[in-house]
This record gives C-alpha cells, structure tokens and sequence, in this order.
C-alpha cells in the first residue's frame, strides 16, 4: 500500500470507504476534512489520494479520470482538458509547475483512511 507521510504520529486518519470498494484503476471522490479528494487503487492494490480539482478546469473531475502509468509512474488523466498528474506527486506532467495536493493514504483492517489535516 502507498502511504505518505505515514510516519507522523499526530495524523488524523479519516475512514473513507472499505478497500473492496475501490475498483482497481477506477477513481471515487471522498470530502475529508472539507476537501474533495480523488482515491485510487491501482491493479497492483497500492492507493493514493490527491485533490479533486483539476486546476485547469476548476472542476471536482480527477476521480473521474482514466488512470494508467507513464513512464512507469502511476497517473490519471483529467477527464477535462486531458492533462496527466502523477498519483504519486500530483504534479502535472504536462505543464510545470502545475500540481494538485496529494493527501496521506493507508488501509486500516480493510478500511482506506485518508488524512487531511
């Protein structure tokens, strides 16, 4: 499983869905803590969580996206314009220095929790 930040002991986990929800390289959108954040299970089961919004667009979209790799690192691609950001940073491998905020992610005895504090 893709974690960050994991290691924190003051991060607030919010329970978001169960694992078995997510379809692997399908998004779902989740409001934690008042932000919409796009989650992500990819086929090799890791997950990650990053912002909603596609920064082109303004549209809460990024779950919506197709998600695939390049190069290797796993992404999606919005759904509107058809930029690319990585999973793993955010940022948009399209046009620098646009990113979105990418958010802590575990499985907690089947349970994804999210962290955006």
């Amino acid at each position: 499983m893709t974690a960050v930040r994991e290691d924190l002991e003051t991060t607030v986990w919010t329970p978001v869905c169960s694992y078995t929800d997510l379809l692997p390289e399908r998004g779902a959108c989740a409001l934690v803590g008042g932000h919409q954040i796009a989650l992500f299970r990819t086929f090799d089961g890791a997950l990650y969580a990053i912002g909603n919004r596609d920064p082109f667009s303004g549209a809460q979209v990024l779950s919506r996206g197709i998600v695939g790799t390049r190069a290797g690192e796993p992404i999606v691609v919005s759904p509107m314009h058809k930029q690319a950001f990585s999973l793993v940073t955010g940022a948009c491998l399209d046009e620098e220095p646009v990113a979105v905020p990418i958010y802590p992610v575990r499985l907690a005895g089947g349970a994804v929790e999210v962290s955006a504090a």
